[in-house]
């Protein structure tokens, strides 16, 4: 591995900023399933690869889509008129000698699996519709998984970066999306649908949060019965807050653009409890960062993480990894206050082996870098000592993106 490089970082940490912008896509925002549709097809398909061979091949599953169904709003319930279409592209291992693997049985089962985990009134069967134009590989990039070593070659040349720790609002909005989709809330307020999307800014030390969150029509009697409701689940969110919080204060704004007197045109209603039924699409790469906020005032990597092969592809690996290793700095080493880690790859060249590793440290008051410079190389070093066991976790699903 090439030279370890830290390097003091002249500015002041987030949390110190007068000013800071942050937005997380819940679980249930089409952008999100989007993400983790593809990311655990990914996940699938390395399982079934392990199984029969011992080995991870060639895929990658990033080019996902969902396009928006059609349907029809009511009090006490609507209905689905059209469904929501899946559309899976880019590059897979179909065939391994005379055996076939059954790529597109593997990630249909693999998508139906996660709406019945994940999104209470999405019936896989009777919702969606899946169309799986996954193709074999370039010759040039499925060599790559045939060549030995403890290592495959990086099949691209790719940047990264990673930052620790978060700041107090990206902790903020990602409780409060959490509690908004915790099986508690969900049994509290049954109508509160998955699809939940949080924009915050910072000024100094107050926030304003910008909640919008689709109602599930079959729980919604009237406008009036609406309004209501919202108002209870308002006053959770708030609630919530205060308990958790310790901003001087947070303002809340929750499905603002609700019209009272426009009947169903002013209420944010869904059938599904998400937008995907008729309201917005999504696709892979346009929602959070891997470790589930899009915060405007950091660098962030421009590769999509979510289905990308877990040995091989940078895009995925270096993506996750450079996160982890700020977190570990952060932990293992006193004095820094925030750090970013940076990795590019050379394509072809050894995963391990990344052609830049840099680490950005802002320190704690009295710390001098050059005394935990060290510090920081051990715990960088060290993590690419156990790179195969952090692909392996990706390809089982137990380092995931969020």
């Amino acid at each position: 591995m090439k030279d370890i490089l830290v390097k003091p970082l002249k500015q002041l940490a987030l949390d110190d900023k007068p000013m800071e912008i942050c937005e997380r896509k819940g679980l249930g925002h089409p952008d999100t399933i989007c993400d983790a549709i593809m990311n655990e097809a990914s996940i699938e398909l390395s399982k079934e690869y392990l199984k029969r061979f011992g080995a991870i091949l060639h895929h990658n599953l990033d080019k996902g889509l969902i396009s928006a169904g059609g349907s029809e709003v009511a009090f006490g319930g609507g209905k689905m008129t059209n469904k929501i279409l899946i559309v899976y592209g880019d590059r897979a291992t179909f065939d391994v000698g005379d055996e076939h693997v059954p790529v597109e049985e593997i990630v249909k089962r693999s998508t139906k699996d996660w709406f019945k985990r994940n999104l209470r009134f999405v019936d896989p069967d009777e919702h969606l519709k899946y169309q799986v134009e996954v193709q074999p590989g370039a010759a040039s990039l499925q060599d790559i998984f045939a060549r030995k070593g403890r290592y495959l070659g990086a099949n691209d040349t790719s940047a990264a970066v990673g930052y620790a720790p978060y700041s107090r609002m990206e902790k903020l909005i990602l409780n409060v999306e959490g509690h908004m989709n915790s099986p508690e809330f969900k049994k509290r307020f049954p109508e509160s649908g998955e699809d939940v999307k949080i924009m915050g800014f910072r000024n100094c030390n107050g926030v304003s949060l910008t909640v919008a969150q689709a109602f599930v029509d079959r729980y919604i009697d009237s406008e009036a019965d609406y309004f209501r409701k919202k108002g209870e689940i308002y006053d959770a969110i708030n609630s919530f807050i205060k308990e958790k919080s310790d901003f001087d204060n947070v303002e809340v704004g929750f499905n603002v653009l609700d019209a009272e007197g426009r009947g169903l045109g002013g209420l944010y209603l869904t059938v599904l409890g998400s937008s995907i039924d008729t309201g917005d699409s999504g696709q892979v790469g346009r929602g959070n960062n891997v470790i589930g906020v899009i915060p405007l005032n950091r660098p962030m990597s421009s590769e999509a993480a979510a289905g990308k092969n877990p040995v091989s592809h940078v895009g995925k690996i270096y993506n996750l990894l450079s996160y982890k290793i700020a977190g570990e700095i952060c932990q293992r080493v006193n004095g820094v206050k925030e750090t970013y880690v940076w990795l590019v790859s050379a394509i072809g060249q050894p995963i391990d082996k990344p052609a830049v590793c840099s680490t950005q440290v802002i320190t704690a008051d009295g710390v001098s870098l050059d005394e935990i410079t060290p510090q920081i190389q051990e715990v960088i070093a060290s993590e690419f000592d156990r790179l195969d066991e952090f692909c392996m976790d990706l390809a089982n699903g137990k380092v995931n993106i969020k």
